[in-house]
């Protein structure tokens, strides 16, 4: 099974214009001088609360998006097109009981939470993104065997 939580979004959020509800899994950018194992499960605490957690597989690639049109420069502030991103599995050691989406010192992106298997989570997915979920999922699939 694969977590999953749908995005606070703000009225004036440019990604939810017309759009309703998307669930993504937990991801994050990589601070200063930080490695990238550091950087997942640092961005899987800040998220989900979530501190029981062992990376079991690392992508064999880098993925790409660039965000639709109607998003070019307006999104993150007009300062990037898109994203490059390296995904980790990570397996959960702890009970359901541990994930706390409240932000734990930070902005929660997150308001609900759910376990889906691999196969429906795409299709939860904003559409744009959908096709590096698709070769993340694909990457991995061997994981879910």
């Amino acid at each position: 099974l694969v977590w999953i939580g749908p995005r606070i979004m703000q009225p004036n959020d440019d990604e939810a214009k017309g759009v309703g509800m998307w669930w993504q899994m937990p991801q994050g950018g990589i601070d200063e001088g930080e490695n990238l194992h550091s950087a997942a499960l640092r961005e899987l605490a800040e998220e989900t609360g979530v501190t029981s957690a062992e990376i079991i597989a690392e992508s064999p690639r880098w993925y790409q998006y660039d965000l639709p049109a109607h998003l070019m420069g307006i999104s993150w502030k007009g300062r990037w097109r898109g994203q490059t991103q390296k995904w980790f599995a990570i397996r959960f050691t702890g009970k359901d009981s541990e994930i706390d989406i409240s932000g734990i010192g930070h902005k929660a992106e997150f308001d609900d939470w759910r376990w889906a298997g691999m196969d429906d989570v795409a299709e939860l997915i904003v559409p744009f993104k959908r096709p590096v979920y698709d070769q993340v999922i694909a990457d991995f699939r061997h994981l879910g065997a």
